[in-house]
Order: structure tokens, then C-alpha cells, then sequence
């Protein structure tokens, strides 16, 4: 169990700090043979795991403030012990908390800084814990954090434009799906049983549509549960499962449109990636092994472990490595090697990075303003059949009357 002490030495100096001990007695005993006095000694509670759920997942906004105030309480001159306490007072987030207690306690076992955040990889990627690690290895922790704070933010404000894009297409689907349980819930059950009292039959085209309306509208409940089920297993495929992840790529690499924005969104992040790890002095072969965990584009993934472990460690330049590998566009390949020989590599894929960023920014507008009108026409078409289905028939009837 972790200690935090509060005590005095011969002098009358105040001296705190957190101890790892089996229980009270083993904590007393360290104090005395380092002569110190007791003043006060609490038990602090274990840092829990960081787990999925409401309120116990860190978020992008939690990781921007945890980045943006370690950065100001270190320039200021706190020190990296005294910025957690005040961390820990301010944060209501359980998550947070116990990953903040976490580092305390890491810190008072004398563990380095990093381990905390390499231990929670699912909320803090590859590049993040490296940098942090260069960072704490070349005493620049301040630095880093700041630009880690502006990466955060970037990247906030990309995914953030993302999903702004798609609030309406979404809309739209939800909107459809509602207006069509509605219709063969309510409306065609009505209809069909007039046709089947009166005995009239209707059209061909009319007893399809009852038929399968009266189908989705006797097993709803059913259907609704084996969407929710396929849906659920298929997110959960695809998250905990390589092969799901494999699969959902090479389906978005192959579907005209999306592929363009996945490969954009793909180049982006890896030059945002090596931007930052050369700047924070990673070696280059180190560098590339980690942009290409982070890159979330598996065949780019296989690209660059060739570029870093067949090419680099071979003795090719980052040029000529990269120009190897023919996924990459030819003015990413040429860029870099231009700016290689230039002795601007970091420069430039940095500039490539706020290129691309903006790219996908704008392709994923001219995607949704083609996926709105498909999705309009679609639900169009859909309500249509169903009203035509009803309105044929009616008109039939009263005709013969």
C-alpha cells in the first residue's frame, strides 16, 4: 500500500513524501531509521486500472489538460511531484484521478515518469509515451507537453470537424429508419387487414410490400435485437480483434470516395508522427517502427517497417526507402527526400501534416455533400414504395364502389 508522510528532522524541517509499505508499522519504521519524526502518515488509496464506461475513460479534453497544465506548473518552476498533487486536488474525473495517483505513486518508488503512460497504451498511443520518455531522458519535459498540448489540440479539432460532417448524414439514416418502423408497424398492418377483410386482392407490387412490411412488423422486437447484436459484435470484432481491424481497412481502402480520405487521414498522421519523434531526437529507424504502430493504416503499417528494418538499417536514406514503397504518393516520397538532402525533414513534414490535415478536412465535406443527396433520394424512394403500396390499392377499392 502507498504512505503519504508528513514529518520532521532534527532541524525542524518539514519533509513529505509518498512510501511504499506493507502496512503502517513498516512506514514508522523507515521514518526512524532516517530520523525523521512523524507528523502525520496516511494510507492513499491504490490507483484502479482505467476502464471503459461513463465518466472512466480519459478523453482527448482530459489528455489536452492534463498536457497543458503539466506544461505551466513546469515553467513556472514546480516541480513534477508538486504539479501532480495539485493535478490530483482539481480533477472530479475518476478516471483521472486514479491514473494521476498512479503516477504519484510511480514517482514515489522512484519508477520513471513515462511508465505510468506506457501502462495505459489505450489512452495514450506509441508516440505520446515516447515522446514523453525522450522528453524526461533529455530533461525538456516542459517542451514537450507544450507541444503536445498543440498536437492534442489539432487533433481535437480535426476529429471534431469529422464529426460535424457526419451529424446530418446520421440524422438522415436514424430519420429513415424511424419513418419506416413507423410505417410497417402501424400504417400497413391497417391497410393489409382492410384488403384481407374485404376480400379484394391487391396488386402484385402492394402484396410484396405488405408481406414484407407485415414480416418486419410481427418480429420487430426480434430483428431489432439481431441488428443490435450484429452491430455490437462487429464493434467489438473490430476493436479487440487484429482481423476486424484488417478487414474494416481493406474494405474502406477498396470503397471509391472513402479511400481517398482514409489514405489522406493515414498520411497525415504519419507525418505528424515523425515530425514530432525527430524533433524530440528519437533515432530515425526507432522513429518510423513508431509512426507505423500509429498510422491506423495497415498496408502503410507494413510499408514502413520495410522503409526502417529492410531499408534504413541496410543503409538506404529516408528517400530512398521511402521511394521503395510505391503506396506513397510521389510528391510525399519526393518531398522527403528533397528535404532529407536539406536538412529539413522535420520542417517539411510538419508543413506535410497541416497539408493533409486540411485535405481531409475538405474531402470529407465533398464526401457528405455527395452522401446527403444519395441518402435523401434513398429515404425518397423508400416512403414512395410504401405510400404507393397503400394508395394504388385505395384507389382501386373505391373505384368499385
Amino acid at each position: 500500500m502507498l504512505y503519504h508522510y508528513l514529518a520532521s528532522d532534527k532541524s525542524g524541517q518539514m519533509a513529505e513524501g509518498d512510501l511504499e509499505a506493507d502496512n503502517l508499522t513498516q512506514v514508522l519504521q523507515h521514518l526512524a531509521t532516517s530520523e525523521l519524526r512523524p507528523v502525520s502518515v496516511k494510507a492513499v488509496k491504490q490507483a484502479k486500472q482505467i476502464t471503459l464506461g461513463f465518466g472512466r475513460k480519459i478523453s482527448m479534453t482530459d489528455k489536452v489538460f492534463l498536457t497543458k497544465y503539466l506544461a505551466l506548473m513546469l515553467k513556472v518552476g514546480t516541480d513534477l511531484l508538486s504539479a501532480i498533487n495539485i493535478l490530483i486536488a482539481d480533477f472530479d474525473k475518476p478516471a483521472m484521478r486514479n491514473f494521476l495517483l498512479e503516477v504519484r505513486e510511480n514517482i514515489g518508488r522512484g519508477q520513471p515518469f513515462y511508465t505510468a503512460f506506457e501502462a495505459h497504451r489505450n489512452e495514450f498511443s506509441p508516440t505520446f509515451v515516447s515522446l514523453v520518455k525522450a522528453a524526461e531522458a533529455s530533461g525538456n519535459l516542459q517542451e514537450t507537453f507544450e507541444r503536445l498540448s498543440d498536437e492534442l489540440l489539432r487533433d481535437a479539432e480535426l476529429q471534431s470537424r469529422v464529426r460535424s460532417a457526419l451529424i446530418y448524414p446520421i440524422i438522415l439514416v436514424c430519420a429513415a429508419l424511424g419513418i419506416m418502423i413507423f410505417l410497417v408497424t402501424f400504417a400497413l398492418p391497417k391497410v393489409s387487414g382492410v384488403f384481407s377483410q374485404s376480400g379484394i386482392k391487391p396488386p402484385f407490387f402492394s402484396q410484396i410490400v405488405f408481406g414484407v412490411g407485415l414480416f418486419i412488423g410481427n418480429n420487430i422486437v426480434a430483428l431489432l435485437v439481431a441488428l443490435a447484436i450484429v452491430v455490437g459484435g462487429g464493434l467489438l470484432f473490430y476493436y479487440k480483434t487484429d482481423v476486424g481491424k484488417a478487414l474494416v481497412g481493406r474494405f474502406l481502402r477498396k470503397t471509391p470516395f472513402i479511400k481517398n480520405v482514409y489514405t489522406q487521414l493515414a498520411i497525415q498522421r504519419l507525418a505528424s508522427t515523425m515530425s514530432s519523434l525527430m524533433r524530440a531526437g528519437l533515432p530515425i529507424i526507432e522513429t518510423i517502427n513508431i509512426a507505423a504502430e500509429t498510422v491506423g493504416n495497415s498496408e502503410f503499417r507494413f510499408s514502413l517497417n520495410r522503409i526502417a528494418n529492410e531499408g534504413l538499417a541496410k543503409g538506404l536514406t529516408i528517400g530512398e526507402a521511402f521511394k521503395r514503397e510505391s503506396i506513397f504518393p510521389k510528391v510525399v516520397t519526393n518531398l522527403i527526400a528533397v528535404s532529407e538532402k536539406a536538412g529539413h525533414l522535420e520542417e517539411v513534414l510538419a508543413t506535410l501534416a497541416d497539408f493533409y490535415a486540411a485535405n481531409v478536412d475538405s474531402s470529407i465535406k465533398a464526401l457528405v455533400s455527395l452522401l446527403e443527396p444519395a441518402l435523401l433520394l434513398g429515404m425518397g424512394v423508400m416512403v414512395a414504395a410504401i405510400a404507393l403500396s397503400i394508395i394504388v390499392p385505395i384507389y382501386q377499392l373505391t373505384t368499385q364502389f
